[in-house]
């Protein structure tokens, strides 16, 4: 079956983890010299203020530079228009907050391991935008921003810990169906890949559009996966994460596609090369949910969940 190509796509190919780590926007966070040039001041003097008034606040880049939160620096330009007083300034801008919860607010408090501000920023966040936008344009690129071709740091750790959670929490307040499925997500991802953090993400879009959803790993050995399926029947399954082999994945695909009603099998963020007879979801959790929601309406008259 040929779904439609406006949500369906082939998966890129993969990059090296250097050269997809910093998915927030580089316009978010600024070097000292952007940031003074935007007040009006010296470099020395925006230091000054970070020694004497603890704000604006940058935090350090990997090779120990400062970097000043955009909004936060504009929000105090702001106030220096207001109050032409740098002390009265940087207490009203202080105090005002660095604007609408952002990306790179949120690595902020990330990089402070300040749970509690964190969650602050997502809540401003969903006041002003949808869940499903939280998640892509907050918490997913401040997580990545963390991600590192060297390894896992203690950061990115923590910083991956508490999107999972987050996100769980979250999912587990958008009950699934009991008895059969619409869509089985099969997670060959492990604890602080990027991509669990993602299934996680399209599994939470799709419960909140009415999808009864469950997950497995490729763990799942042959004969029970093919009890489960029968017993689940999901109309469609998708496959994700890269820890497995190759070998693995296509014995869960032959298994899913023996079934005597075969479900629609979708990959999502690369794991089934392209040459697979395979659909291919975009990277997106929130595309792919609507690539997924189109595909289950094409090919099943079955009512979704609600």
């Amino acid at each position: 079956m040929t779904l439609g190509s406006s949500h369906l796509m082939p998966a890129p190919a993969l990059a090296p983890l250097s050269s997809r780590r910093s998915t927030l926007d580089t316009t978010d966070v600024i070097t000292t010299t952007a940031a003074a040039s935007i007040l009006g001041v010296s470099t020395n003097t925006l230091r000054s203020w970070e020694r004497r008034y603890g704000f604006p606040r940058p935090r350090r880049s990997t090779g120990g530079h400062r970097r000043y939160a955009l909004d936060e620096i504009q929000a105090l330009r702001q106030a220096m228009a207001e109050t032409q007083n740098a002390s009265s300034a940087i207490e009203l801008a202080s105090k005002r907050g660095a604007g609408p919860a952002s990306a790179a607010r949120l690595v902020f408090a990330l990089a402070d391991f300040d749970q509690p501000q964190a969650d602050r920023l997502l809540e401003e966040s969903l006041a002003l935008r949808s869940l499903e936008r939280t998640v892509e344009e907050v918490l997913l690129p401040a997580v990545a921003e963390y991600e590192s071709d060297t390894g896992p740091t203690a950061e990115y750790e923590l910083a991956w810990r508490y999107g999972m959670d987050w996100l769980s929490a979250l999912t587990r307040q958008v009950p699934s169906s009991g008895g059969q499925i619409d869509v089985l997500l099969f997670d060959a991802s492990t604890p602080c890949d990027l991509d669990a953090l993602c299934a996680q993400a399209l599994e939470l879009f799709l419960r909140r559009a009415g999808v009864s959803t469950g997950r497995l790993t490729p763990r799942v050995e042959r004969s029970r996966l093919g009890r489960a399926l029968r017993d689940l029947q999901p109309r469609a399954v998708i496959v994700t994460g890269r820890r497995f082999s190759l070998d693995t994945i296509t014995r869960i695909v032959y298994t899913v596609r023996s079934m005597r009603t075969a479900p629609l099998v979708l990959d999502f963020r690369g794991m089934i090369p392209e040459t697979a007879v395979v659909d291919q979801l975009d990277g997106s959790p929130l595309t792919a949910r609507d690539a997924v929601l189109e595909a289950l309406r094409a090919a099943s008259p079955r009512t979704l969940a609600a």
